[in-house]
């Protein structure tokens, strides 16, 4: 685990999360998300809610959570996924709270993934995210690489049909 987790001297524990988890990951996610560079526009809290159990309890799912003296200050929500190349776990959201980032609870939090995804026979883990954001050059870092030939694509229904 890193070294910054454990010289921290708070108490911290990786747990899974359920659905009575679900108003910590959204406030969680509210503000990890809500501020720069992100600035997603959670101010509906019934949106919200719905995306979080939406993301938070498909089939297989497998969400984490890292509670640092008591508090949520990282989650990671996402499933077992079964692909021919073996099975992963597909991360869907991943974030830290404002006031524990830049201090390698992140990367810390990533190590003690890895290790039960590893302890629970899993190939990998996938995940995306924006090129152009901190967590791109984050998970680089923490050795994820980057798929040359995968692409996302969107299309925006709202705009054209305005």
């Amino acid at each position: 685990m890193n070294d910054e987790l454990n010289r921290c001297g708070c108490d911290k524990e990786l747990v899974l999360l359920d659905e009575k988890s679900y108003p910590q990951m959204a406030e969680l996610c509210k503000r990890a998300f809500g501020g720069e560079p992100w600035n997603d526009d959670w101010s509906d809290p019934e949106q919200l809610m719905e995306y979080i159990r939406e993301i938070s309890s498909s089939y297989h799912a497998l969400n984490y959570g890292l509670y640092i003296n008591g508090e949520l200050a990282a989650l990671s929500i996402g499933m077992v996924r079964h692909w021919w190349e073996g099975t992963n776990y597909n991360i869907e959201e991943f974030c830290v709270a404002p006031e524990f980032q830049g201090q390698g609870i992140g990367s810390a939090f990533m190590q003690m993934i890895e290790a039960d995804v590893v302890k629970r026979g899993l190939a990998g883990i996938f995940l995306q995210t924006d090129n152009d954001k901190p967590s791109y050059r984050f998970y680089q870092k923490n050795g994820f690489n980057e798929l040359s030939s995968h692409v996302s694509f969107y299309k925006n229904l709202r705009k054209q049909n305005s």
